[in-house]
């Protein structure tokens, strides 16, 4: 027969209640476990990044540019006439003296002009030698004038004595003694006029020969000008050096002030080297540099610093003081570096990619077993072209991550591998 069993409906449900409620709990725990978890560090290669040690000791501080060799004497040639180009005697890279001809050029108007001038000073000159002559001439005869006179007013006052002396013996008349008196008196009056007149005619020849001889400089002055203009014509090289640039063809024309040709001495050379906006505050005139070109490195130190910022760059002039090494020629590529100073004792690392001076930027260091590495806020200082100064962050002896690491900036761990 059936028995009947008792109901658990109940129990059922009380146990179904309970397990929901053991796995809505457990369901939470585990949320709440997983939130607090780290999210998973990536993974990079270690082959890829490049590391180094923090050191404490001497740090130089550097600065670093690109720049180009030039010459200190460089002469442009500008031409002095309107003219036209004959003929090219001289290529760039030739060997030049002073007196090399490097181009020949023609101006028909300038020759009849010089020849006008040659004529127009023979003529002044002419014109003052004849006025001289006429001059000497006129003050020759005021001369002789005069001298008449003081004979005949001497000869007066000789006669004059005698009247005189025959009137008192009594042997004269008062009256012959007044009128060689007076004869005496009127020639020495005309004696004096004529020496004011000689002297006159002596300050007026020397007046007309000044005027003309003015003139005569005046036209000797044209004519040397035109003259040079002509020999200007045979372009000369006026220093020793290398010719560079002759910017102009045969049959151009050429307009006064145009430069023609560049001439520089391949000897003397210097370094404009190009400095970051940035790093050039530091940079004073006299400290020492040297120049990289490649083939060796020279000496030198810094001889001038340009006032104006061009395309986010300072353009530093650095006079060499020794030898230049072998092939260094204008224009040639160089890397300049230049000394700014020798700093004692400084905490200090190899410069991080994005590191800049006086600036606050995160790092990764790596752990002790260097499996590892953290993001840490790093406070910089003071840099070089390799180096840069650590104000507060790092201790001696941390390795840190100096390689580009912008893409894990979501990150503060990476793991290595």
């Amino acid at each position: 027969m059936d028995i009947q069993r008792p109901s658990n409906a109940r129990a059922k449900k009380i146990r179904r209640i309970i397990y929901s409620l053991v796995a809505v709990l457990c369901l939470a725990g585990a949320t709440v476990g997983l939130s607090r978890l780290r999210p998973a560090a990536p993974s990079v290669e270690r082959a890829t990044i490049w590391t180094d040690d923090v050191k404490r000791g001497p740090m130089l501080r550097e600065m670093r540019g690109l720049g180009t060799l030039i010459p200190e004497d460089i002469r442009w040639i500008a031409a002095q006439t309107d003219s036209r180009v004959d003929r090219i005697v001289l290529r760039p890279g030739a060997i030049v003296k002073p007196d090399s001809i490097i181009l020949e050029l023609s101006d028909p108007e300038l020759q009849r002009n010089t020849l006008d001038a040659e004529f127009q000073l023979k003529g002044a000159e002419a014109d003052y030698e004849n006025l001289k002559v006429q001059l000497q001439s006129d003050l020759l005869n005021q001369k002789a004038n005069a001298a008449s006179v003081r004979s005949d007013y001497e000869q007066a006052k000789i006669q004059h004595g005698v009247d005189e002396k025959l009137r008192q013996e009594g042997l004269g008349s008062q009256l012959n003694a007044d009128l060689s008196k007076v004869r005496e008196e009127q020639l020495a009056i005309r004696t004096a006029l004529e020496t004011e007149r000689t002297k006159n005619a002596a300050d007026t020849m020397s007046s007309r020969l000044l005027a003309q001889s003015t003139k005569v400089q005046e036209q000797k002055a044209l004519y040397e000008l035109r003259k040079s203009q002509l020999d200007a014509l045979h372009v000369r090289a006026g220093i020793d050096g290398v010719l560079q640039v002759v910017p102009v063809d045969v049959g151009q024309h050429i307009t006064p002030g145009l430069n023609i040709a560049r001439v520089a001495d391949p000897k003397k050379l210097k370094a404009e080297i190009k400095i970051a906006e940035t790093q050039a505050k530091d940079i004073a005139i006299g400290q020492k540099a040297s120049i990289d070109t490649r083939n060796g490195i020279a000496a030198g130190h810094v001889s001038r610093i340009d006032p104006s910022v061009q395309n986010g760059t300072v353009t530093v002039d650095v006079a060499i003081d020794g030898p230049l090494p072998l092939g260094a020629r204008p224009d040639l590529s160089v890397d300049g570096t230049v000394e700014i100073e020798n700093l004692k004792d400084v905490l200090f690392v190899g410069r991080p990619v994005h590191g800049q001076s006086d600036s606050t930027i995160g790092i990764f260091k790596l752990d002790a077993d260097g499996s590892e590495a953290s993001r840490v806020n790093v406070k910089l200082g003071r840099s070089s072209v390799n180096t840069i100064e650590i104000v507060s962050g790092l201790s001696v002896g941390d390795k840190v991550i100096l390689s580009d690491m912008s893409q894990w900036d979501t990150y503060d761990r990476i793991r290595l591998r």
